[in-house]
């Protein structure tokens, strides 16, 4: 059987994937992207059927082209993004082969580089990027039995309320996909309880500009590293409806039921800790203190915008928070379904390297693994707090590919003088 060799292989034709190509083209490497569904999958069918980009259009994309009809200030469809990929891979000519999927990859013996173990056959590569991302594998907890008789899916599986059987919902998790997703069922009608952990709440937008742009100018984006105890924090925002700050009072005033974060389970009753009220207070805690910075940013720099005092007012706390629920029987409550918005993890058991630590996370310094020749692409926080969003993914492909050029350079001056050696 005949081995197809290439400079570069890229695993993933998502965002990071297409980033990936049009830098590695930029930077003359030849490489392959290879993806075993369609271009942006998870866009389609791993996300919620209403879901917008929780960033607007001005500021989710990559340098090259912007959104077609679409108002800068809007919040693009989920199928809308996965068909600007398709288009901005068109437009590049970016080499992505799909349905083919990656087996296993293991550095080769005795000279450089790998073999690559695909559906479709075996590659031998330079260098391997993989640019499958962080969202891998759904996270659901073992908490509720599989037999507990309730519908139980993970955010990554629900698309739309008719997927529900009849009754209450139980939505745990209230980071964007958690608190997007419980509003668009109690919007339907539907008694949704909502699981509320430790969050930040910036606004979606203050005196004029959207969050997106406060955040470029106050210089978090360019964050290296999170604060201490906000590792694995998340963030309560949405482009819903034309973008909204998320307010859990009210939420509760509409109807919604919160609770605290969710600890077990057992003959039917599900236990909650007792932090509503402190994560609650904690995410208000972020609301201002962003606004504060906001504020002494357009005061420092004489920027003439319009103040917004409405903003930093807070509704009266709801029954649910000043009577929290600890423990709730769920049949007594109704609910016949869970919605788990609790996360992913990643799952590299195909890229058999040294580049990994005792938890199976990628060792890595901005995307450049401690393996050689092997790079990571698509991590939050892989070299600053915009690495997740779709324009800092491009960027951290740019650099990538500046070091996989670099270090063909070198290669390359390697063999021209080995070749003068023979030759003399």
């Amino acid at each position: 059987m005949s081995v197809e060799k290439i400079d570069t292989l890229v695993v993933g034709a998502g965002q990071a994937g297409v980033a990936m190509s049009e830098n590695l083209s930029k930077c003359g490497v030849p490489h392959l992207v290879i993806e075993r569904h369609r271009i942006a999958e998870r866009w389609r069918s791993e996300r919620w059927d209403s879901l917008v980009a929780n960033g607007p259009a001005w500021h989710d994309r990559f340098p090259g082209m912007e959104f077609p009809d679409i108002d800068p200030d809007g919040f693009v469809g989920k199928e809308q993004v996965a068909d600007y990929f398709v288009a901005y891979a068109k437009m590049i000519n970016a080499p992505i082969r799909c349905g083919v999927e990656v087996k296993e990859v293991r550095r080769l013996v005795g000279r450089p580089g790998f073999r690559v173990e695909t559906s479709a056959g075996v590659i031998e590569a330079n260098s391997v990027v993989a640019a499958t991302g962080a969202f891998q594998h759904p996270i659901i907890p073992k908490i509720v039995p599989d037999d507990a008789g309730l519908m139980q899916m993970h955010s990554n599986s629900y698309h739309n309320p008719e997927q529900l059987p009849e009754g209450a919902v139980l939505v745990v998790g209230a980071g964007s996909s958690g608190v997007q997703i419980a509003d668009e069922l109690s919007r339907t009608g539907k008694q949704v309880y909502l699981s509320v952990g430790p969050h930040d709440r910036p606004f979606r937008s203050y005196r004029g500009y959207d969050f997106c742009w406060w955040l470029g100018v106050l210089n978090k984006w360019d964050a290296e590293t999170p604060g201490p105890g906000t590792e694995h924090v998340t963030i309560a925002v949405s482009g819903a409806r034309g973008g909204e700050t998320i307010d859990f009072r009210r939420l509760a005033a509409r109807g919604m039921t919160l609770v605290g974060r969710t600890e077990s389970y057992a003959n039917g009753v599900m236990r909650f800790a007792p932090d509503l009220v402190e994560n609650i207070a904690r995410g208000d805690a972020n609301h201002h203190a962003l606004m504060d910075e906001a504020d002494a940013y357009a005061l420092a720099n004489g920027l003439d915008l319009p103040e917004e005092p409405e903003a930093r007012k807070l509704d009266p706390d709801p029954a649910c928070m000043t009577d929290p629920i600890l423990e709730l029987n769920l049949a007594d409550a109704g609910i016949t379904s869970i919605i788990w918005a609790t996360g992913y993890s990643v799952d590299y058991s195909w890229l058999k390297v040294e580049a990994f630590d005792e938890k199976g996370r990628p060792k890595h310094q901005r995307g450049v693994s401690s393996e050689p020749d092997v790079y990571f692409l698509g991590l939050p926080w892989q070299s600053r707090r915009g690495s997740s969003f779709i324009w800092g993914v491009w960027h951290d492909a740019k650099h990538l590919a500046d070091r996989i050029s670099t270090r063909r350079k070198y290669l390359a001056y390697h063999a021209a003088a080995k070749r003068q050696t023979e030759n003399a």
